[in-house]
């Protein structure tokens, strides 16, 4: 990849052919020299989408440029990422998702338009924290094998902000241990599934408690279980799955968000971006907006982005799997 010299380079090294010479980290230095744009692969609204604003915000602050965020949802991220791994790996293009894109996505499809293992490199890692289930405040359950005991005799929908999702695996997972036959309804993002939740479309959903926390504010939806084995500090009174006797894998798994760039991206400008997610978040402004979203820590650096997908990957992989769910 060539970062073309600017013309204040060429003026003062007098010809491109010296420029041609110079190394690459003078030659990077002319980064960045236009809008950085980031691709969120899901909607506006969710947290996926929250965190590429505030994140890319911080960076345009710091690096003088605009930086513009676009969704490009669909196909559980596989349009956005498409579209991020055609880009030019010169860092203006960068791309936000989820595990679903990264992750689940290399079971659900038959033949993905990207390779989530060759086609990214990446930047920073997103702890999204615990993913409440919640049900609509009509329904008459306080915990999950209440929940479980109305749904028995009923039509009953949960929501899910894709196929593969977290919000998916709970839903199959839950009509396993207990025998149900509930419907998995799959929007393209968490902001149109929590309103749906709160209307009484659907009965229930699994996701981010940034995105649910109007419906948990406005009184429309009840928490009844949290994933991991520890209690959410912003829900302390909701047991875990683990406590309410569900002890299956996919009920401890973690939700995140992944930055990356298009593979080949120059590894100065690639760490760059990412020692300054890791800046982003230990300021005030995202502290905060982590805080109220009930998330523990901030912005993680590549080299723990790495370690989460060869660790966890695996993990999430044989749990989809293991759902049988037919490859689109």
């Amino acid at each position: 990849m060539i970062v073309r010299p600017t013309r204040r380079d060429v003026l003062r090294y007098g010809s491109t052919a010296a420029l041609a010479a110079f190394p690459a980290p003078v030659i990077a230095q002319a980064w960045p020299n236009k809008p950085i744009k980031i691709i969120v692969t899901y909607p506006a609204g969710g947290l996926t989408d929250v965190f590429a604003r505030a994140y890319g915000e911080y960076v345009g602050q710091k690096v003088g440029q605009p930086v513009v965020v676009e969704n490009k949802t669909g196909a559980a991220g596989a349009i956005g990422a498409e579209m991020v791994k055609s880009a030019p790996a010169d860092g203006y293009t960068l791309m936000f998702t989820n595990s679903t894109t990264m992750v689940q996505n290399k079971v659900l499809f038959k033949k993905l338009p990207y390779d989530p293992d060759k086609d990214f490199a990446l930047v920073a890692w997103f702890n999204t924290g615990h993913l409440p289930t919640i049900i609509n405040k009509d329904v008459p359950a306080k915990t999950i094998p209440e929940f479980a005991a109305w749904a028995r005799d009923r039509k009953v929908s949960l929501a899910t902000y894709g196929t593969g999702s977290y919000a998916h695996v709970v839903a199959e997972q839950l009509n396993r241990h207990y025998g149900l036959k509930m419907e998995a309804v799959h929007y393209r993002g968490e902001a149109l599934m929590w309103q749906d939740v709160a209307s009484g479309a659907v009965q229930g959903a699994s996701g981010s408690y940034a995105s649910a926390s109007a419906v948990l504010q406005s009184g429309a939806g009840r928490p009844i279980a949290v994933p991991t084995m520890e209690r959410m500090k912003k829900l302390p009174d909701v047991p875990t799955f683990y406590e309410q006797g569900l002890t299956e894998k996919a009920f401890q798994v973690r939700g995140w968000v992944g930055c990356c760039a298009p593979a080949g991206t120059p590894e100065e400008i690639v760490q760059k971006l990412s020692d300054l997610m890791v800046e982003g978040g230990k300021t005030e402004r995202i502290q905060k907006i982590i805080d109220t979203f009930g998330i523990d820590e901030a912005a993680r650096d590549r080299v723990f982005f790495k370690k989460i997908l060869d660790e966890e990957g695996p993990v999430l992989i044989e749990v989809v799997k293991s759902l049988n769910i037919e490859p689109q």
